[in-house]
């Protein structure tokens, strides 16, 4: 993957919760987000779309299936040029890899992982 100059930058947010329905219709009136349904087989997580936008900004998550052990808290993906030397820094670094790399296709490659503090993110590697 060559250099990319979206690395370093946010490249989506999800919210994991219980209750991923309420907190869809709770953004939709606060925010005035528009919701597209995502297929999670069996049950349907969201894609939230900022008014007048191109594309969804973030997903909203039930706390099922692979999200069944996170934390209701907004989880921001950072994307970075080469996953795999990014998650050896983690630990060199002294943070941890608390999920993955889990494959998503073409779409790419993440990580959850915790900084030496503790904070919670993600690492994305697009599958460019």
């Amino acid at each position: 993957m060559s250099d990319d100059k979206r690395t370093g930058f946010p490249a989506w947010h999800d919210l994991t919760v219980e209750d991923g329905e309420g907190v869809r219709r709770f953004y939709e009136s606060v925010i005035g987000w528009t919701s597209q349904p995502v297929d999670m087989g069996g049950y349907e997580d969201f894609n939230m779309q900022p008014p007048g936008a191109d594309a969804p900004a973030a997903g909203i998550c039930h706390a099922r299936g692979g999200n069944a052990d996170l934390p209701p808290q907004w989880l921001v993906y950072f994307t970075v040029a080469h996953l795999d030397s990014s998650l050896a820094q983690v630990e060199t670094k002294g943070g941890k890899v608390l999920k993955g790399p889990v494959d998503l296709g073409a779409m790419g490659r993440y990580a959850v992982i915790s900084d030496p503090a503790g904070a919670i993110c993600a690492l994305f590697a697009d599958g460019k």
